[in-house]
């Protein structure tokens, strides 16, 4: 078996993710508020209600602090001359190998959040599917990016 891969994402990964899973939570909240307002307004037993906005406050709990802290523990990337060794997960852990003959672009991309932190995600784009690294510094990504496109340059020619 292989070794994990030994580069991580930025540890600033942690509040990016915690501020998505508090929309995701806000968004179950507001869910959870509805059915409130239609178990007082019609016949439905409010324990109903009641339990909903228990499991509403638990995966806001969850989103916020559960899974990203694992996640960034899991989130591990390494880029080798022939290949892209990526393994993320939370309750699964789940690697993947992409050979390098196998890239076809590279991206980097940045929504307001990750923008608000300096940070970028490095899309790697293959005839099959498209990969992510996560939340890198703004330099970190752009000098991988260029590694990897430099990288499946120099394959393709060798082929």
């Amino acid at each position: 078996m292989r070794l994990q891969p030994k580069d991580r994402i930025h540890p600033n990964a942690l509040s990016v993710w915690r501020i998505n899973g508090a929309i995701w939570g806000a968004v179950a909240c507001l869910a959870a508020i509805g059915i409130f307002a239609i178990a007082l307004n019609t016949e439905m037993p409010v324990w109903i209600a009641v339990a909903v906005s228990c499991v509403a406050l638990l995966f806001t709990y969850v989103m916020v602090e559960q899974v990203p802290n694992m996640s960034w523990r899991r989130w591990r990337y390494e880029v080798r001359d022939n290949e892209i060794d990526l393994q993320r997960g939370v309750w699964v852990v789940r690697r993947t190998l992409i050979p390098m003959v196998r890239v076809q672009h590279v991206d980097t991309k940045q929504g307001p959040i990750l923008r608000r932190y300096k940070l970028s995600t490095v899309t790697i784009s293959t005839a099959a599917t498209v990969h992510e690294i996560p939340a890198l510094s703004e330099t970190d990504a752009g000098a991988l990016r260029d590694r990897i496109a430099e990288l499946a340059r120099v394959d393709e020619d060798d082929v």
